[in-house]
């Protein structure tokens, strides 16, 4: 019983890491082929952002609560509401935003199935 347990929390734990390291270079590498001209905000604020959009997916999605994956996106959209008219930015944005969950679901999706065949 004890080493399904261990065996279940390293598994989970494991895929919180993957979600949030190997998730965080994956958007990097899309993102570079998209490159903004002109910086704004906070120095890092959207890589951390993208951490926590990762960690909220996975846990939504190991949960079973894919539904409530819309509420990443509209928090998002909203506090970018004026940046979204510039069409360039908008399109950067879903890029970053879309590979970053999907990434996420992934990961999710393939610890459900590696729990199912515990």
């Amino acid at each position: 019983m004890f080493d399904l347990i261990t065996t279940t929390t390293l598994i989970y734990l494991l895929s919180y890491i993957v979600a949030v390291v190997s998730g965080h270079f994956f958007v990097r590498i899309i993102l570079r082929m998209y490159p903004l001209p002109e910086k704004g905000g906070l120095e890092g604020a959207g890589a951390i952002i993208g951490i926590l959009e990762r960690i909220f997916t996975l846990t939504l999605v190991l949960i079973g609560q894919y539904t409530a994956l819309a509420l990443i996106l509209t928090a998002k959209s909203i506090a970018r509401f004026e940046e979204l008219k510039n069409r360039k930015f908008a399109e950067y944005y879903l890029i970053g935003t879309l590979s970053s969950i999907l990434f996420a679901m992934l990961i999710g999706i393939f610890t459900l199935w590696v729990l199912k065949i515990l």
